[in-house]
């Protein structure tokens, strides 16, 4: 998860040329960022209009222009940096309108306009500043909320190697409605990936109910089907009529052996080795939250599930994306163009390639969990059994 950073300028006193001059001078131990040169444009721009006045004679005519300088500044800097670039303009105005014999009445006016959009961008500066610390807030909560929400997943996981990748919609918040846990337990590895219904803060409400139960049940039932029972019967006393969660809840209870159980969900892909095929559930069953509405109930589905294979758990935020021309983003073919032994290189780049299918930015919760079976070979003995190393470890 990204970090909140403040990207507000330096605010000890410094002249023109200084910023010229630091804005030409670039080094390892102060690289020439791109918020050092926004901060420095509003001087400039003060300088060129004073330069332009000064070239032209036409004096008066320009000078208005030099309230440029501080509006500009209440985007980059913080008020005391309006209020230097502020009184630049004014001193530069005073100067070229008694050089250029104005009349007091014209000069007083533009200056008094000057100190005007000065004090007024300082104010804008500072409402900036408040905002942007009630954000940097709001960020370090919602990085809090998830982390106790989506626990990270580690790198391995008894005998497996796994990869997660998640985007939120609204990156501000860095959280949604979409979920994902995956727990050792006595009776083998658990995992769950879901999708609430629903946006805001009820779907998040909803995601963080779904997975405290899921942890809870992973641990005390030994049959799988009673774990997704659980969650139907939880969500069934506290979700609303319209409410549902669509899951996917897997399993495995001995080597060789994968247990799928899908409630309305997208199908997970099993890869092995070159081949990448979805797993339909057998017999469908509707959404968590939903059963009374209908007489199917959640059946159990077993897969084979050996060395080398790999199973992704993805929510529908990855297959609904659409490009430009309305496509669907095609998670097979993307899958089959990037599958490594590493989990986590291939889920970045199915993660890039996503993002270049939509335009760089998603509009709904994405999540890619993907889940490999390392050779034995790969693995190496441990008290808890074994324990498989990451490739780059490897």
């Amino acid at each position: 998860m990204s970090q909140a950073q403040d990207h507000q300028r330096d605010p000890r006193p410094t002249w023109l040329m200084k910023r010229v001059a630091g804005l030409r001078k670039a080094s390892p131990d102060r690289p020439c960022t791109a918020a050092h040169l926004a901060a420095g444009v509003p001087a400039l721009v003060v300088a060129a209009v004073a330069l332009l006045a000064f070239v032209t004679g036409a004096k008066m005519t320009w000078l208005p222009l030099l309230a440029v300088g501080p509006a500009l500044a209440a985007a980059t800097s913080r008020p005391w940096g309006v209020l230097r670039i502020g009184f630049l303009a004014v001193a530069l105005g005073a100067a070229l309108g008694a050089h250029g014999g104005a009349a007091g009445r014209d000069q007083a006016v533009v200056l008094s306009a000057l100190v005007a959009v000065t004090l007024a961008s300082s104010l804008a500066s500072a409402l900036r500043e408040r905002r942007e610390r009630v954000l940097a807030a709001v960020r370090s909560v919602a990085e809090a909320a998830q982390h106790a929400l989506l626990k990270p997943v580690p790198a391995t996981v008894g005998p497996f190697e796994v990869a997660v990748r998640y985007s939120a919609a609204a990156a501000e918040a860095r959280i949604g409605g979409d979920l994902y846990a995956l727990v050792p337990t006595p009776y083998g590895v658990r995992l769950i990936v879901g999708d609430v219904r629903g946006k805001g803060l009820p779907a998040v409400s909803t995601a963080a109910l779904v997975l405290g139960i899921f942890r809870e049940a992973a641990y005390d039932e030994p049959d799988l089907l009673d774990v997704v029972g659980r969650i139907e019967r939880s969500l069934t006393r506290n979700l609303g009529a319209d409410d549902f969660v669509t899951a996917v809840v897997a399993g495995f209870p001995q080597t060789g052996r994968m247990e799928v159980v899908n409630c309305g969900h997208a199908p997970p892909l099993l890869v092995r080795g070159a081949e990448v095929m979805a797993v339909e559930p057998t017999h469908p069953a509707p959404p968590l939250g939903l059963s009374a509405l209908t007489r199917e109930t959640p059946s159990l589905q077993v897969l084979p599930f050996t060395d080398g294979d790999q199973l992704l758990l993805y929510t529908d935020g990855v297959t609904e994306a659409r490009n430009h021309g309305r496509e669907f983003y095609p998670l097979i073919e993307g899958v089959a163009r990037h599958v490594s032994d590493e989990p986590s290189r291939t889920l970045a780049a199915l993660h890039d390639e996503l993002l270049a299918h939509v335009g760089g930015r998603l509009h709904d919760d994405a999540a890619l969990l993907l889940l490999r079976k390392p050779a034995v070979a790969e693995c190496g003995a441990s008290p808890g059994g074994p324990s498989c190393l990451p490739a780059e470890a490897r």
